[in-house]
């Protein structure tokens, strides 16, 4: 395991970020300085990093999980040749005072105090294949369109058992379902064909489609998982498939059931028959 020396905390948000420096033993080495979220930002804040001698072999820069916002920022670090941590927001709020001051200069030192404590436990963070990107992003696009295709289902379901109705209400929800459920089926055809033009990921998929009960979503969204960890239990726990025993002395008990860690779509996926299954 590296041994770092230089702790960057990273509090990011949409526009811009702030950064600071620590050093072990803990200790603020450079007070917090703020910088634009954006490509000029990113070569602003490596030539910091390079002006008060941070070498990328010896630092950790480590920041929030916060999605597409913290997304450019890492990819640029990492193609410079530093080591990005994303941490789960949860993980860093629990290791400081509930009644402490919230400031984006205070957050940022919490990041890299955070860093330095706990850095044989930190998530490196590294860029997935190009491939599971674009996965990752059709699976999203999905989504929102089952969300939809299901409103508008529902709708003409209404419209339809209404004594007065409106032709035109139901041609333009009948409209919107063909052509959301047509998008839905490019987009399957669209993973399907991404994968299959790795042979790596496509070996991976056909082994997963191989189970009974697992699907092209589920088996995608899989593959995107085992990039993260090839732990089985931490997987099934993750999608929710994981019943866990909840019992302490003799008046504590409950049926075991999942922790509902992971997005609730993934477990619709894997459960069919209900949110969880038969462990909720």
């Amino acid at each position: 395991m590296t041994t770092f020396v230089s702790f960057v905390g990273v509090d990011i948000a949409s526009a811009s970020f702030m950064a600071c420096i620590g050093t072990t033993p803990w200790k603020v080495r450079v007070k917090p300085v703020q910088f634009e979220n954006a490509e000029d930002g990113f070569v602003s804040f490596l030539g910091w990093l390079q002006e008060h001698h941070l070498k990328a072999a010896s630092t950790v820069v480590c920041m929030e999980a916060t999605g597409v916002y913290s997304e450019g920022l890492a990819y640029f670090l990492h193609a410079s040749g530093y080591t990005v941590a994303v941490e789960p927001p949860l993980n860093i709020q629990r290791k400081f005072p509930v009644n402490a001051s919230k400031t984006d200069e205070l957050d940022c030192q919490y990041i890299a105090e955070y860093a330095c404590r706990y850095q044989d436990k930190l998530s490196l963070w590294k860029p997935r294949a190009d491939i599971l990107e674009q996965v990752k992003v059709l699976l999203t696009t999905r989504q929102y369109f089952s969300v939809q295709l299901t409103g508008h289902k529902n709708a003409l379901h209404a419209i339809l058992r209404k004594k007065v109705s409106s032709e035109l209400a139901k041609q333009a929800h009948q409209t919107m379902i063909e052509q959301i459920a047509k998008a839905i089926k490019d987009i399957d055809r669209e993973i399907r064909r991404l994968i299959d033009s790795d042979p790596t990921f496509k070996q991976t998929l056909l082994l997963l489609l191989s189970v009974p009960g697992i699907g092209l979503q589920l088996a995608a969204h899989l593959l995107l998982l085992m990039q993260e960890t090839l732990d089985p239990r931490v997987r099934a726990a993750f999608i929710g498939i994981c019943p866990i025993r909840h019992e302490s002395g003799s008046s504590v008990f409950s049926a075991p059931t999942s922790r509902h860690y992971g997005p609730a779509n993934l477990a619709k996926i894997a459960l069919p028959g209900g949110l969880f299954g038969a462990y909720s």
